[in-house]
């Protein structure tokens, strides 16, 4: 076995611990009895510490570095790519201690279960304490690998690598104004009926239509599954393990059904990763250690974006799927009709949730978060006084107060999880899914034709040609270029928002 092949089957192994750890947080965050969270905190912590490990393991240093030789000129891109992946994981682990990275892990199995309870109890001081330790740490993360770079902009990178406070600000800057004036149009028209969403949906049968949905869309149950957790997600464990979740009210129906075409769209991005790249550098996320195929958060988002939002939420979808909900549920919706829906499950209003929000309120709830964020980490705001942060800004973007701290920063598991710097990647995803949609209609027009037809390959064949089979080898950037012929723009999203909502 050459080099490249030592190196390969090393880093498979890692893979390997890393799905396993994936498939303990499944487990952690489904179905764990809540006396289970101190053993799992140790159990995610050892197998974490021991990716770290062996990635750093010398032998192993010196066979990528022979790899490097025994290749020279023939080195396909997919060996140079694989190689500077591994390299660049190299040296971002080398600047971070073991303990660290155990402490890191232990720290997020008990941040988990206590964000779990607290936001049960609606009881934010109790949570505080280990959020604090958290950002502790994560500050000393940032400082040990962030090349002198600001503190978020070392944490950001970790989930849009190249992105930059800077420039993000600047993206949210764009959108901002034209957001706020369709906000300010619906508040001014006519009231949209929406009374109907929230009568009495049976779950059984809201799981059904949702998966029916998913699986049209091209979501493959025989390489996945479907499950409640508290908040909903997607993990994979390799391609033919993809894992889907949603939570139902039997009140609000929108939720599950949004919820799970969201996770269903992550979900095949994970499932369409190509044979060649299972178990490989182009699955692993050797940065952030976690088995994973998308590229980055936020073409990660892209994809769950796309199909929840600009598939789901538009108007042919509803002239087409309505008929199929009314036969679900004919006494709930026996005085409504499609356009009626339609107008309901995107009427522009102001939500205290974020996974509740429509489509254009939904970014103010990410600024919201990103803001904050960026004052926890350069230290201009406290933990003490994050409670009070998020109600003020809630107050000042949405319009709203809040009464407790469920509904506000209670609501999100992402800070317990240690994922500061990814809330982000929602809104730079969705503007990535507006440019890769407008560019998949624009190279291929049947596709509108297909979705006015219940017919979803053409578009799902699109994705998979130019997203999902490529994994981790080209950045977001890199495929952005490759389907749009431009980097990351704002534009086509202001378009879509503009012609949807004058409307």
């Amino acid at each position: 076995m050459g080099a490249y092949e030592q190196v390969q089957s090393h880093i498979a192994e890692v893979n390997d611990i890393l799905n396993a750890v994936n498939l303990l947080t499944w487990d952690s965050r489904v179905c764990m009895p809540a006396s289970g969270a101190s053993a799992r905190a140790n159990q995610l912590a050892t197998l974490t510490g021991e990716a770290h490990r062996r990635l750093l393991d010398e032998p192993f240093v010196e066979l990528v570095r022979a790899a490097r030789e025994e290749l020279g000129a023939h080195m396909t891109d997919l060996q140079r790519r694989t190689l500077d992946a591994i390299d660049e994981a190299i040296a971002y682990h080398s600047a971070v201690p073991p303990a660290l990275v155990t402490e890191l892990a232990l720290l997020k199995g008990r941040a988990n279960q206590a964000w779990l309870s607290a936001r049960e109890a609606d009881d934010f001081e109790s949570y505080a304490p280990v959020l604090e330790e958290l950002v502790q740490l994560k500050r000393q993360l940032a400082r040990l690998t962030g090349d002198g770079r600001p503190l978020y902009d070392a944490l950001l990178h970790e989930y849009e690598p190249g992105m930059t406070s800077e420039r993000l600000l600047s993206l949210f800057a764009e959108i901002k104004g034209p957001i706020l004036d369709v906000i300010s149009n619906a508040a001014a028209e006519s009231e949209v009926r929406t009374d109907f969403l929230s009568r009495s949906f049976d779950i059984q049968a809201q799981k059904e239509f949702a998966l029916e949905v998913a699986t049209k869309f091209g979501y493959r149950l025989e390489n996945g599954r479907a499950d409640t957790a508290p908040h909903p997600f997607e993990i994979s464990l390799t391609p033919a393990d993809v894992r889907i979740t949603t939570r139902y009210d039997r009140n609000n129906l929108p939720m599950s059904l949004f919820a799970m075409w969201h996770e269903a769209g992550h979900g095949m991005y994970e499932q369409g990763a190509a044979t060649e790249h299972i178990r490989t550098a182009m699955s692993t996320d050797l940065i952030g250690l976690y088995a994973v195929a998308g590229t980055s958060y936020s073409m990660h988002e892209a994809q769950s974006r796309l199909w929840e939002n600009f598939v789901s939420r538009s108007a042919t979808f509803w002239d087409n799927h309505f008929p199929e909900l009314q036969a679900k549920f004919p006494e709930q919706l026996h005085d409504v009709n499609a356009a009626e829906f339609y107008r309901a499950v995107n009427k522009v209003q102001a939500s205290p949730i974020r996974i509740q929000a429509d489509e254009v309120s939904y970014h103010l709830h990410i600024m919201l978060r990103a803001e904050l964020e960026i004052a926890l980490l350069e230290d201009e705001l406290t933990v003490t006084d994050l409670p009070g942060a998020w109600r003020e800004k809630t107050r000042d973007y949405l319009g709203l107060e809040l009464d407790g701290d469920r509904l506000g920063v209670l609501q999100d598991i992402h800070w317990a999880a240690g994922l500061f710097g990814s809330f982000p990647t929602y809104t730079l995803g969705t503007l990535m899914a507006a440019q890769l949609f407008e560019a998949a209609v624009e190279q291929k027009p049947e596709i509108r034709s297909a979705l006015e037809h219940v017919d979803y390959v053409p578009l799902f064949d699109w994705l998979s040609e130019n997203i999902y089979q490529h994994a981790r080898m080209y950045s977001s950037e890199e495929l952005l270029l490759r389907t749009s012929g431009r980097p990351l723009e704002a534009a086509p999203f202001l378009r879509y928002l503009a012609a949807k909502h004058s409307s």
